[in-house]
């Protein structure tokens, strides 16, 4: 038997998976890749499976299949399409670890079938616990599957827990870079397009997580992950802007102590951690310089004008399907801003109207979470005339 740790990538050609292929590659001899998966980008899933010869590669979307199978016809990795095909892999028997890296809703499902399953879970999907945090961790107790965040403030919070276990959390302090538009107001805001919300100041993400950070919707979904992961009361979450992003989160203890976790915006360092915990690996990764940050500053976040925050903070009071409702109207904003279809500001408007809109239910069932997942991505796309 290898004694390397195994690994499931799911989401491998998005941000954070090709950002663990790197840590992968500077770990040859510890981690090795046995299921790759991608929804649509057939070309580079092909190119990470001819260098790291997994036992799967799988694309979600079924007319990529041909084009993924001539490309690995000469070799032994089995090809499979289908997110059918995607969430069955979650359950093979020959990996440890899921990266839990596929965007948005569609990771809920993968994800649930490898916690039954009693995997290490490196999520990387914090919808996941946004839409059914207390369904997924229900099930991860019942199976012994752990839970290790990938999120830089999730995993900022795990790291400074570690040899607290005696030790209640009185808060946690999630930090926000503030995003693009820190300090803007709604008259700029009006008039941003796509490429203005794509480019973050300090991290490079991924096209959804880009505009949620601009939105500051990101912070409030991290909220709600929080009080799942850590087992929190939505009053012991405070969110801070740092625009600095170098304290990725701070944890406030029973005596008014307080730990943070520091380091250069990097998201290799909390997928690194994920994979090698508990064990901190070397690696050739840029060291932090004090005299390059001379200033670290905070303040308060602008709730008047980004409201998606607020609107996150009430899913997280409300609980029940609301969180559920909130993460699927949003999803579809977020797609039709990218698509040029709607304004920066109209994200907001469509995610409101459908937390309003969409029946409340106070302790939905796993079937339940589907069905409002489906009934308010309906209404959200109605009001978009999609």
């Amino acid at each position: 038997m290898s004694s390397k740790k195994r690994i499931a990538l799911f989401g491998s050609t998005g941000s954070i998976g090709t950002q663990a292929l790197n840590v992968v590659r500077e770990h040859p001899g510890m981690f090795e890749v046995i299921v790759l998966t991608a929804q649509t980008n057939d070309e580079l899933l092909a190119k990470q499976a001819l260098e790291f010869n997994p036992a799967v590669a799988i694309i979600g979307d079924e007319s990529r299949y041909e084009k993924l199978k001539e490309a690995l016809s000469n070799t032994p990795v089995l090809v499979q399409a289908g997110n059918q095909a995607i969430e069955d892999a979650a359950e093979r028997d020959d990996y440890e670890i899921m990266l839990a890296a596929i965007v948005g809703f569609a990771g809920l499902k993968p994800t649930l079938k490898a916690v039954a399953k009693g995997k290490i879970i490196a999520l990387a999907n914090k919808e996941t616990l946004v839409v059914a945090g207390d369904v997924v961790m229900q099930l991860a107790v019942e199976n012994k599957a752990p839970i290790i965040p990938v999120d830089s403030e999730h995993s900022a919070i795990f790291q400074c827990l570690v040899g607290e276990a005696r030790n209640p959390i009185e808060k946690i302090i999630l930090t926000a870079s503030g995003g693009p538009f820190l300090g803007k107001k709604p008259n700029f805001l009006v008039n941003v397009k796509r490429d203005h919300a794509l480019q973050h100041p300090n991290w490079s993400m991924g096209a959804k997580i880009s505009v949620d950070s601009a939105t500051l919707m990101n912070k409030g979904l991290e909220m709600i992950e929080a009080k799942w992961l850590f087992n929190l009361e939505p009053s012991q979450i405070e969110v801070i802007i740092h625009p600095q992003s170098v304290i990725h989160s701070m944890v406030q203890f029973a005596d008014g102590s307080m730990k943070a976790q520091m380091g250069l915006p990097d998201m290799k360092l909390p997928i690194q951690y994920a994979l090698g915990f508990p064990n901190r690996l070397k690696n050739t990764f840029e060291r932090f310089n004090f005299r390059k940050y001379p200033n670290l500053s905070f303040e308060e976040p602008d709730y008047k004008t980004f409201r998606n925050l607020g609107l996150a903070i009430e899913a997280l009071n409300n609980g029940g399907n609301m969180p559920c409702i909130l993460n699927a109207a949003n999803e579809i904003a977020v797609w039709a801003f990218l698509k040029n279809r709607i304004g920066f500001l109209d994200i907001t408007a469509v995610v409101e109207k459908t937390m309003q809109k969409i029946n409340f239910i106070k302790n939905p069932s796993l079937e339940e979470y589907f069905d409002s997942d489906g009934e308010a991505r309906n209404f959200a796309a109605s009001l978009l005339k999609l």
